[in-house]
C-alpha cells in the first residue's frame, strides 16, 4: 500500500511516498523544501511569507517525491495531509492541494493531526517500533506536551505547557545571545561547550554537572519549567523571563556573559523540568514504553536524559532519527495509514484548523 502525504503546517513544504509492506513502513521518498534561510532574516517564521513559499513549492516537490519513489498516481492508494494544528495560511495550501489532487484522481483523502504525525515518526524507525499503549512526549517550537497513546488512532493529553513551548523558549533566548534562528542546533552545541567547561569532561559531563562549581554559581540560578503541583504541566515563560533578566544583569554591570556556561544551565533546567514531569507520567502508567517526538527531540541532551530515565523506569525509549524529528510528510503518511485503516476519510469540505484534535 502506497500513501502520498503532504505537510505544510509551518515553514517546511514536504511531500512523501511511504509504503506499508507487511508490518513495516518503507519511506520511498521524503522531499522537504525548507524556508529556514528566508525566515532567519526576521528571527522567526513570518506566516504570510511561509504561505506564499508553500504555494510556490508544493507542486514541484510532489512531482519530485513521485519520481524519487518510482510510482505513478495510479499506484497511490490514499492521500494524507496535515489539516491541523499549525499556521492557518500554511495549512490551507497543503489541504487545498491535497483535496484537489485526491478529487481529480479519485483517491481517498485522509486528514492528519500534525502532533499525531510527530508521534508516528517513531513508527518509521525500523524493525523496533513502539506499539500502543505508550507515553509520548512531543516537543517542538509550538508544542510541549505529554500524551498517552492507547491505540494508533487515539491520543490523550496528560499534561502540556501553559504558555511557551520549549522550542520557542530556546529560539527566543538563542536570538538574544546571538544564536541564529532556528536556535536548536546552535544551542545544543553551545550547551555542550558549557557542560564540558563546567566539568572538564567532554564525555560524562551530564552526570557531573550538578556537582560542578558552575552549577552552584548563584549568578546562574534559573527556575525549573516543571509546574510545582501534581499536574503534568509545564511553564517555560518563567524560565525564559529569568534568563532574560540574568542576561540584562550582566549587561548592566558591563560584564561579558559566559555564553557557554549560561547555555548549559538553561538547557539543564529545560531538560530536567521536562524529565521530572515525564517521570511522573511513567509512574502513573507503569510498564508503558516512552516515545520522544517533535523538532526538539533532536536535542542531544534531551535524548540522553530521557534514555537515562527510561532505563531507570525499566521501559523502552523510542526516538525517531534526527532526520525525522522535524516537520516532514513521511510522518504524516505513517499516521495517515493507521487513520485510513480505521476508516477515516475526508472529502472536499475538509478545512484547515489552527487547533489540534487531541482529547
Amino acid at each position: 500500500m502506497n500513501i502520498l502525504a503532504f505537510e505544510s503546517s509551518c515553514d517546511e513544504t514536504s511531500a512523501a511516498v511511504v509504503a506499508r509492506e507487511g508490518e513495516r513502513f518503507i519511506i520511498k521518498s521524503n522531499i522537504i523544501a525548507s524556508q529556514v534561510d528566508t525566515h532567519r532574516l526576521y528571527g522567526g517564521v513570518v506566516p504570510e511569507i511561509a504561505s506564499r513559499a508553500h504555494i510556490e513549492a508544493i507542486s514541484s516537490i510532489t512531482y519530485e517525491a513521485m519520481e524519487a519513489a518510482g510510482v505513478t498516481m495510479a499506484e497511490i492508494d490514499a492521500i494524507a495531509v496535515t489539516s491541523n494544528p499549525g499556521l492557518i495560511g500554511a495549512l490551507l495550501v497543503g489541504v487545498n492541494f491535497a483535496k484537489a489532487l485526491a478529487f481529480a484522481n479519485n483517491k481517498p483523502l485522509v486528514a492528519v493531526d500534525h502532533i499525531k504525525g510527530h508521534i508516528a515518526a517513531a513508527y518509521l524507525s525500523g524493525e523496533e517500533v513502539p506499539r500502543p499503549p505508550f507515553i509520548a512526549l512531543t516537543v517542538s517550537g509550538g508544542h510541549t506536551a505529554i500524551y498517552r497513546v492507547p491505540d494508533y488512532c487515539t491520543t490523550v493529553t496528560l499534561g502540556e505547557t501553559r504558555d511557551d513551548a520549549i522550542g520557542e523558549a530556546f529560539d527566543k533566548i538563542g536570538r538574544i545571545i546571538g544564536i541564529p534562528y532556528p536556535a536548536g542546533r546552535g544551542f545544543d552545541e553551545l550547551s555542550t561547550e558549557g557542560f564540558t567547561e563546567a566539568t572538564g569532561d567532554p564525555v560524562g559531563f551530564h552526570k557531573k554537572y550538578k556537582r560542578s562549581e558552575a552549577y552552584r554559581n548563584p549568578e546562574m540560578l534559573l527556575p525549573s519549567p516543571a509546574v510545582k503541583d501534581d499536574s503534568l504541566d509545564f511553564s517555560f515563560s518563567g524560565l525564559k523571563t529569568a534568563a532574560i533578566n540574568l542576561i540584562h544583569k550582566y549587561e548592566q554591570r558591563g560584564i561579558e556573559l559566559p555564553r557557554a556556561l549560561f547555555a548549559a544551565r538553561y538547557t539543564y533546567e529545560a531538560v530536567e523540568g521536562v524529565s521530572k514531569k515525564l517521570s511522573m507520567a511513567l509512574d502513573r502508567f507503569p510498564g508503558e514504553d516512552l516515545v520522544l517526538s517533535g523538532g526538539v527531540a533532536a536535542n542531544s541532551h534531551l535524548r540522553r536524559r530521557l534514555s537515562e530515565l527510561a532505563a531507570a523506569k525499566g521501559v523502552r525509549l523510542y526516538m525517531p532519527p534526527v532526520s525525522l524529528c522535524g516537520d516532514n510528510a513521511a510522518m504524516i503518511a505513517a499516521q495517515g495509514y493507521y487513520d485510513f485503516m480505521a476508516g477515516k476519510r475526508a472529502d472536499t469540505s475538509l478545512n484547515a484548523s489552527a487547533a489540534d484534535s487531541i482529547d
